[in-house]
């Protein structure tokens, strides 16, 4: 008896393991197969703004925020900044934005309580259903090659913000930053 319960239990552990989020961003991004980049070694922000399209309700030290952490993340890859756009090999920008979503999760009662034996378990099962309000933000970052005036690469992270990266962004800006910037 006591090692069916320890079994059970630990099934139990093992599913809501499975289950736990960690809230990474999911990350991607598309490029041009027809330019090389091997050569690329300096880089350049497309316009004086270095972002493509500003939101009318952006934050703007948020956005300096995202412009160093860009800037700093292809440094960190070895690429140099330089401030004419003629003597880059590549130039970058970038879109911002955020949505808010309704997120509904409906269980039936026996996943959200206690596991027992009896009415909830046979036949008597009601469901569980939750309503919340989440924030969802995309960072999409854009390399053009000089020379040809053409679009190089493409990519883009999507994350939930949770409420302390919005109290404290710096962290999670720089965490999704490095890792779309990964992937050139």
């Amino acid at each position: 008896m006591l090692k069916n319960k320890l079994i059970i239990i630990l099934a139990l552990v093992g599913v809501m393991a499975g289950c736990v989020s960690t809230q990474q961003a999911r990350v991607d991004f598309d490029r041009n197969s027809e330019i090389t980049t091997a050569d690329y070694k300096t880089f350049a922000w497309l316009n004086q703004s270095k972002i493509l399209a500003e939101s009318v309700d952006a934050n703007p030290v948020m956005k300096v925020r995202i412009d160093n952490a860009i800037e700093q993340a292809f440094i960190a890859k070895g690429y140099q900044l330089v401030n004419d756009t003629e003597q880059a090999d590549f130039t970058i920008s970038y879109t911002m934005g955020s949505r808010e979503k309704v997120k509904v999760d409906s269980f039936p009662l026996v996943y959200r309580n206690s596991f027992m034996w009896g009415s909830r378990y046979y036949g008597g099962m009601g469901t569980d259903t939750r309503v919340r309000n989440i924030t969802e933000g995309k960072l999409a970052i854009d390399v053009y090659d000089v020379k040809s005036h053409q679009p190089v690469w493409h990519g883009w992270a999507v994350k939930r913000i949770k409420s302390s990266e919005q109290d404290n962004p710096s962290k999670a800006i720089k965490m999704v930053v490095e890792q779309v910037v990964a992937q050139f």
